[in-house]
């Protein structure tokens, strides 16, 4: 699987360089999704621009990502997505359960907003 990791103090930025998230790559970037958290990884961002198709294995993985972060009070992103893989998301009725936004910028914007809103929560 080819990827980059750019870790921030709120954030994991996860790029995956790969045309096509199916069954060939979905064990591996969830098994990297499960080692960030491990190590105190709390908010990622997926980039998935240059992912051109997905199949039901990149769902699955997608679903594992989200679970394990949301369990923790962190946020799982999904940003740049295609056509293919946005249709694929909606078919499922996965838009409603996943975080969905057009750029990387947006979800560095939502992470810090989900990271305030939960330091107000913890203050009360």
């Amino acid at each position: 699987m080819k990827y980059s990791v750019d870790k921030q103090e709120k954030y994991t930025l996860l790029r995956l360089n790969e045309e096509k998230l199916d069954s060939s790559i979905a064990p591996q970037l969830k098994s990297e999704m499960v080692t960030l958290h491990a190590e105190g990884v709390r908010n990622i961002i997926l980039d998935l621009s240059e992912v051109k198709y997905t199949d039901s294995s990149g769902l699955s993985a997608l679903l594992v990502g989200n679970r394990i972060l949301q369990e923790d009070s962190g946020i799982f992103i999904l940003a740049r997505l295609s056509d293919h893989t946005m249709k694929l998301i909606k078919i499922s009725q996965l838009d409603s359960v996943l975080n969905i936004l057009p750029t990387v910028e947006e979800g560095i914007d939502a992470i810090f907003m989900h990271e305030i809103e939960k330091d107000m929560k913890d203050e009360d």
